[in-house]
């Protein structure tokens, strides 16, 4: 199917000639571009109008799991009829294989495997292979080693009412695809046989497949996978591998020989070297890895050899998700090999890219250099940032403040300032730390020079609560915002702070409850990582604005002032003794857009607005009962603790009963890419199943 747009809303403000700007871009070839967008522009609605005039597969890489579950989410709504996927690292919990010489600690992989999120995954790869009308929102997991597409396509087993079956030979195809036989409940990437009939259940989608069969397949069924109710019967139906790693035999023997003759060599280098123990560690571990693949063809550790097992040469990138994009659109139609690249908040997100490789490879030297593993382990590896740019097309980078790298590289610059909404950037003041007054300079200044930081930014709050409205302070520190937070409470002020030490569960109430109003005020380090939409916001005070450094950067600065955007009073106060170049330059480009904006509301007639949204607690939506919120991020585990218990009074029902209960939760929220609400009650069903052991 082609793409189709639907949506309530029009181009509006900036995005009629954005999106005309990017899509005759790529219709020129341009192999680079930027959107700069403001904060609450649309940029995602600007690039589903793109991705639809120009009908292109598009990948969307976002620098966080939340980030890219809110743009999947958004995309989905978008394109409804089309094929809009996840892609994230699915493990729950990763520590990396590692080891530390100076205290000669060996720490083993560890990691917790995330069911929903790997049936998303390959539910990715499978709608590449099968459709043009795709759309992936990744993060950088997007780069990480994957298994051969080609391999991967080339086992794919359909079948077709009316054919005919040899059961022995489907048999074996199920098998060679990874998947497992079970007499007992079927889990993902399992079959059973009863008879004549044939139940598969996919690892891309939460049903059952049941096949009846004699000599031919005489119907298939899609069902219920709790209910067993048949919900429909069709034709055919397509099974892909339960893994994306695929190895046939002759590729695994191959293999054997290779890693064999790579453990000789270095084996050798070790003695030479007279390192006895690496020498015996080394040759025990991979002898005891080729008896376990060798026996039950896996073994811990087995992407280790990933290099051998798809017949790569030494240094050779690995296969990864962008070689599923060229696979799926190779031969299909003209411009068949291209695909769209849209990179998410660009200036965090191509630093991140840039930067995965090099802390693997300092990893894996280690490992390698005393004998936990052969060199063939540096090349099961995210790809370099060079790698990644041959294997991306035309690319589009997105952010509010695009880096100097994203800037230089690109044909053209489209412009987004003026939003749909006609609100403009915030009202930008400049006032002394110290009291003292501000010489005439840049942005707007307040009479009442005299006062401190602190004090003066008590007064402003009080004029933010008379009005009901709310405020962001950021400062430098976790002490800082802890103990400002505990002086605010002194003054009476409903305030909550939050840093990178509150987890989910806090973060989430403090957010809703400021939106609310049980809390006027939110004391952080670092908002932009809480990937914050408030339009009850209308002041944002920044503390120590001239202390040059990652937080007080212009470009951090500039995406802080936008936190006060969505609110028409929307105002921004820089305490500052000195004038950065960072300040001088976020002042600037905010005055800059104002005038801009202001510029267009005059000509058109246009009255700002403040947002309206609708103001949603993910907790009390999934029934999770709350009286109480601890406000110091030390206290999670007793917090978890007494939302068990809040959980379990006046609940009559037996213990598994209420386990079964949140775990429905947990896969509803799961499949609603609620993550970190499902973090939650993943925990609160350990606690519970602990609970029900000792009993």
């Amino acid at each position: 199917m082609p793409f189709k747009l639907k949506s309530k809303f029009k181009p509006a403000g900036d995005q009629p000639q954005a999106i005309a700007q990017l899509t005759e871009g790529l219709a020129k070839r341009m192999r680079r571009q930027t959107l700069l967008g403001v904060t609450g522009s649309g940029k995602t609605f600007t690039m589903a109008n793109v991705i639809q005039n120009v009908q292109m597969p598009t990948l969307v890489i976002a620098h966080n799991k939340t980030l890219a579950a809110q743009l999947c989410n958004e995309f989905r709504e978008f394109f409804p009829d089309n094929a809009v996927e996840f892609f994230v690292s699915y493990y729950d919990y990763y520590q990396p294989e590692a080891y530390l010489p100076h205290t000669d600690t060996y720490i083993e992989k560890e990691a917790q495997i995330n069911d929903e999120i790997d049936r998303l995954r390959h539910a990715c790869t499978q709608a590449l292979l099968s459709r043009r009308d795709v759309i992936i929102v990744a993060s950088v997991s997007a780069i990480y080693g994957l298994g051969s597409p080609t391999e991967y396509e080339k086992i794919v087993l359909h079948l077709r009412r009316g054919q005919e079956l040899n059961r022995r030979a489907m048999l074996e195809q199920l098998v060679a695809m990874q998947f497992e036989r079970t007499n007992a409940d079927l889990k993902r990437g399992q079959f059973r046989l009863h008879g004549q009939v044939f139940e598969i259940r996919p690892v891309n989608e939460d049903a059952v497949y049941r096949l009846e069969i004699s000599t031919r397949i005489t119907r298939i069924e899609l069902v219920d996978r709790i209910t067993r109710i048949a919900k429909r019967e069709q034709e055919d139906v397509w099974f892909f591998p339960a893994r994306h790693y695929v190895v046939g035999e002759a590729a695994r023997s191959q293999a054997f020989g290779s890693i064999k003759k790579e453990l000789a060599e270095q084996l050798s280098l070790l003695e030479k070297r007279e390192k006895v123990l690496e020498y015996e560690r080394l040759k025990r571990r991979v002898k005891y890895d080729l008896e376990m693949i060798k026996n039950i063809g896996y073994c811990n550790g087995i992407e280790n050899y990933s290099r051998h097992f798809e017949g790569r040469t030494a240094g050779a990138p690995p296969f990864t998700l962008l070689d599923y994009f060229k696979q799926g659109t190779r031969n299909k139609e003209q411009r068949a090999s291209e695909f769209l690249t849209v990179i998410d908040e660009s200036h965090v997100t191509v630093p991140q890219i840039r930067g995965m490789y090099n802390g693997d490879r300092a990893r894996k030297d280690v490992l390698i250099e005393h004998g936990f593993r052969l060199p063939s382990a540096r090349d099961n590896r995210p790809l370099t940032f060079a790698e990644f740019n041959e294997r991306v097309g035309q690319v589009i980078f997105v952010s509010a403040t695009p880096a100097e790298y994203e800037l230089s590289i690109s044909v053209q610059t489209a412009e987004q300032v003026v939003r749909p909404t006609g609100l403009v950037d915030p009202e930008v003041i400049l006032a002394r730390v110290t009291g003292r007054k501000h010489p005439e300079r840049g942005a707007q200044r307040r009479a009442e020079g005299s006062l401190s930081q602190i004090e003066d930014l008590i007064l402003r709050i009080a004029d933010r609560i008379k009005q009901k409205e709310r405020v962001l302070v950021t400062t430098l520190t976790k002490k800082m915002a802890e103990d400002l937070t505990e002086y605010l409470q002194a003054k009476k002020i409903k305030v909550a702070y939050l840093h990178s030490e509150v987890e989910t569960l806090e973060r989430i109430e403090v957010i809703t409850d400021l939106r609310r109003g049980k809390v006027d005020v939110i004391v952080g380090v670092n908002l932009l990582r809480e990937g914050l939409d408030l339009p009850e916001v209308s002041l944002v005070a920044i503390l120590d604005a001239d202390k040059e450094g990652f937080l007080r950067s212009a470009t951090s600065l500039i995406q802080t002032i936008g936190r006060a955007a969505r609110n028409s009073n929307g105002q921004v106060v820089l305490y500052a003794d000195n004038i950065t170049g960072s300040l001088q330059r976020a002042i600037e480009e905010t005055e800059r857009r104002r005038k801009i904006q202001l510029e267009y509301n005059r000509e058109h007639g246009i009255t700002p607005k403040t947002i309206e949204k609708t103001i949603r607690n993910l907790l009390e939506e999934f029934g999770i009962n709350r009286d109480g919120r601890t406000t110091k991020g030390t206290a999670v585990r007793n917090l978890r603790k007494k939302v068990t218990e809040l959980d379990l009074q006046g609940d009559a029902r037996p213990l598994p009963e209420i386990i079964k209960d949140k775990e429905r939760q947990m896969r509803v929220a799961a499949k609603e890419l609620q993550f970190e609400l499902a973090a939650i009650l993943r925990d609160e069903i350990k606690e519970l199943k602990r609970r029900l052991n000792m009993k």
